[in-house]
């Protein structure tokens, strides 16, 4: 039986969630509105018409969420902070009850004995910023710095745990190339625009953070996935090199002062070629404290000549016949541990942290109570796989579950449940799940 005790007393326990998805008051106490408010008014982007305007109303009850954690044995919260929540306009005027907000969930984990993590940017553009570019803006650059600035220097003194950006690979494929996610822009010149100023962002934002916050420790997220090829064919093999090279590589590499991954592919070359000048690859830099890896699913990877520039098509896991979560996410604890050990494998990482992992399901309230059996199974074998690699000798310190809540799942909406504890969107009603019980025995609380 595996036991929180086996990773030794200073591995760190704690639960993910981020502003956009739990906090709600999207329009309220002087908030601007985010690219992720404005997409979920376009019909059909959000599935079920769902909405963020109330989420999980966290904003009204981070007091007993807060208490939550603690009941459940985390000692890590990690939470972002909304940049239009403080910055309306993404810039300039500062609103001091957006402020003043973050100052008391802070002081409540402190009071809790809760370890503060705070995500800089999780996804929620202000939509000021966006009507001038967004992502693919190089003004962009300047705003998200002083944007950081502003948070260093207002809960510097508190917080010494940093994450600077949350899955850019997710935000600038999902937004700027697939536009299934905010703010629905599309194509390869969005896309590439987007991924050099969210590079150039994830390092000037550790700088930054490095000289304003004494004794912090200053690390960024990446979502990754064992790209594992269909068949051995060369046809597989390098479809699945061209899945990998976008992401797991194109933007830790930059960060760790390698330059943009180019490789035999010629989109990627060119796009190296032309940013990886030695003052580009200067400013991409940044030595991290940690690397936070947030991973889900492998994925395998078949070659198909019809889809454009990446060549490349995933075959489904129940296609193949695999065990996957209600979100047809394939569930493989080996896959969780080759992909900390592609990361590892970089000499620059010194220490690796789980930001989020977790799992959606299709949980019943029964009678007050929801018996969620396959997520308790899913976090067991994925915490053997983080053990089996801590045991070899890789620098693993932490891991942190997604999520404490249901939650706004981005473009699923209320559909997809990753929570520990289930939330009735309805009446804001709080059920601690099966799982949540197995975390606070797991965690000997």
């Amino acid at each position: 039986m595996i036991k929180a005790s086996d990773f030794g007393d200073d591995f760190s326990w704690g639960v993910a969630t981020a502003a956009l998805q739990i906090e709600g008051a999207a329009d309220m106490y002087g908030k601007g509105p985010s690219i992720w408010d404005n997409f979920a008014k376009r019909s059909g982007k959000i599935k079920k018409g769902h909405s963020p305007a109330m989420a999980c109303d966290f904003y009204h009850r981070y007091h007993e969420d807060i208490a939550l954690v603690k009941l459940l044995g985390f000692s890590v919260f990690r939470f972002s902070i909304s940049w239009p929540r403080v910055l309306p306009f993404g810039k300039g005027i500062v609103n001091e009850e957006g402020i003043r907000f973050y100052h008391n969930v802070i002081d409540e984990c402190l009071e809790q004995g809760i370890t503060p993590y705070i995500t800089l940017y999780h996804w929620d553009l202000p939509e000021a910023l966006e009507e001038e570019g967004g992502w693919t803006a190089f003004s962009i650059n300047t705003a998200f710095n002083a944007f950081v600035t502003l948070c260093a220097r207002t809960y510097g003194d508190k917080v010494k745990n940093w994450i600077v950006l949350n899955e850019p690979f997710g935000f600038t494929s999902l937004g700027y190339m697939l536009g299934v996610h905010a703010p629905g822009k599309t194509g390869l010149t969005n896309f590439f625009s987007a991924v050099h100023h969210t590079a150039i962002a994830q390092a000037d934002g550790g700088r930054i953070l490095r000289a304003e916050v004494s004794g912090a420790n200053i690390g960024t997220t990446y979502s990754c996935s064992e790209i594992i090829p269909y068949t051995q064919s060369d046809a597989d093999i390098l479809a699945a090199s061209r899945v990998d090279c976008l992401m797991n590589r194109l933007f830790i590499e930059p960060a760790l002062g390698m330059g943009y991954p180019g490789q035999d592919w010629e989109v990627m070359e060119k796009f190296a070629i032309s940013h990886s000048t030695w003052r580009h690859t200067e400013r991409l830099t940044f030595d991290f404290d940690f690397i936070g890896l947030q991973n889900y699913f492998p994925l395998t990877i078949k070659y198909n000549a019809f889809i454009p520039v990446v060549q490349a098509w995933e075959v489904k896991a129940k296609n193949r016949k695999k065990p996957h979560t209600a979100m047809g996410w394939e569930i493989n604890g080996d896959s969780f541990y080759n992909i900390i050990k592609q990361f590892a494998s970089y000499p620059s990482v010194k220490n690796l942290v789980i930001t989020e992992n977790g799992a959606a399901f299709n949980d019943k309230l029964t009678g007050g109570a929801i018996d969620d059996t396959e997520r308790i199974e899913y976090f067991r074998l994925y915490l053997l796989a983080v053990l089996r690699a801590k045991k070899e000798g890789i620098n693993i310190t932490g891991y942190m579950a997604w999520t404490l809540l249901d939650n706004f799942e981005w473009a699923e909406g209320f559909n997809a449940r990753f929570g520990l504890v289930h939330n009735d969107f309805k009446t804001q009603q709080r059920t601690i799940k099966s799982s949540g019980y197995w975390w606070q025995e797991f965690l000997g609380k």
